[in-house]
């Protein structure tokens, strides 16, 4: 990791004021970067060649190369990125609504985007369901690196700066575990003179750090979080996720209790249902005997099946019963389509692919 240059999306607006001077240049990079989606100093040609030599020396535009793309045919795409140091993650471009037209044919509401975006090269969780675990953890992405992602997608299917997006740090990795990067990286992005994106419009998606769901609360960052539950005893959640075992199911309501959101939204608990595991009536009493103090909203998850793993995919029926439970007992539920399975790129199929 030392020999990486640093990006000029690794800073914040305010620390490239620091860097870069004059300080109007700060604002023509700015726009470069997140309007123009530059990716390189020959895009920026209203700035100097002698300031573009001077930043060449000390840092690089883009520090993500699209190594390959994979389309599925729901319209998700599936992106492979190789890094400064030739490791590998994905990110995935997921199309939430269709473009929706009048009987003219004009357009009066545009298609809704959401980007999944990594924060580590493999993981250090172990989920024992998930494909990115069998890799182990490789390192934090860079605070560039969690950035650059969404320009790179956005850029790719030429996304207007100002069209809104959504973000869920869902992809490769614990958001938690690299929390400071994550932190800032939240912050670059609702830039007011670059992408714009709320806190609102960011979710993170952690398997329950309990502690440092204390601390993401406490740097009031203004976003979403969704817990991924996945079990409703200790016994079942430790052996789908290791790490429980040292943040148990208690010690993560507790957090979820503690965790400011505004008062108009829920917390979302992802709930991957597993055959023969989690999938019955019984455990659906449990979450929703659980969950009883929290504004919640629950998210069933079909499992995703790949190569090795000793899971199943649940029936429809059994996943329409589970939900029909919770909403009879007055929990909000949906049941989340698996979007890019065809392509590998539904939940936990993310994986690093060696050098490409």
């Amino acid at each position: 990791m030392t020999n990486l240059k640093p990006s000029l999306y690794d800073y914040t607006k305010k620390e490239l004021f620091t860097l870069i001077k004059p300080s109007f240049r700060v604002q023509q990079i700015f726009g470069w970067l997140y309007h123009n989606y530059a990716t390189s100093y020959e895009d920026m040609n209203n700035i100097p060649k002698s300031l573009k030599e001077e930043l060449a020396q000390k840092y690089i535009v883009d520090p993500l190369k699209i190594a390959n793309k994979e389309l599925s045919s729901d319209g998700t795409i599936k992106y492979l990125f190789e890094l400064q140091d030739g490791k590998t993650m994905e990110s995935v471009w997921l199309k939430m609504k269709e473009t929706q037209l009048d009987s003219n044919g004009v357009v009066i509401q545009e298609a809704k985007y959401t980007i999944c975006v990594s924060t580590q090269v493999g993981c250090k969780v172990g989920c024992t369901f998930c494909l990115t675990a069998k890799g182990g953890f490789t390192r934090n992405l860079t605070v560039g690196e969690i950035v650059a992602q969404v320009v790179a997608l956005k850029r790719d299917n030429k996304h207007k700066h100002n069209r809104k997006i959504n973000i869920v740090y869902m992809g490769m990795g614990e958001p938690l575990d690299n929390l400071d990067n994550l932190a800032k990286a939240i912050e670059i992005f609702k830039e007011e003179d670059g992408l714009c994106i709320g806190g609102k419009r960011q979710t993170v998606s952690t398997s329950g750090l309990s502690t440092k769901i204390d601390k993401l609360g406490e740097m009031d960052l203004g976003v979403h979080i969704a817990i991924s539950l996945h079990a409703v005893d200790d016994k079942l959640r430790s052996e789908l996720i290791p790490m429980n075992k040292a943040h148990n199911i208690n010690s993560i309501i507790e957090a979820v209790k503690r965790f400011p959101i505004d008062t108009r939204k829920r917390v979302m608990f992802e709930y991957l249902v597993i055959k023969n595991k989690n999938d019955d009536i019984g455990s659906a009493k449990k979450l929703v005997k659980l969950l009883t103090d929290i504004k919640a909203k629950v998210n069933l998850i079909y499992f995703n099946p790949y190569p090795g793993t000793i899971y199943d995919r649940p029936s429809k029926d059994d996943m329409l019963s589970f939900q029909e439970y919770l909403l009879k007992h007055g929990l909000l539920c949906t049941i989340r389509d698996s979007k890019g399975i065809d392509i590998s790129a539904a939940c936990g199929q993310l994986k690093e692919k060696g050098k490409v």
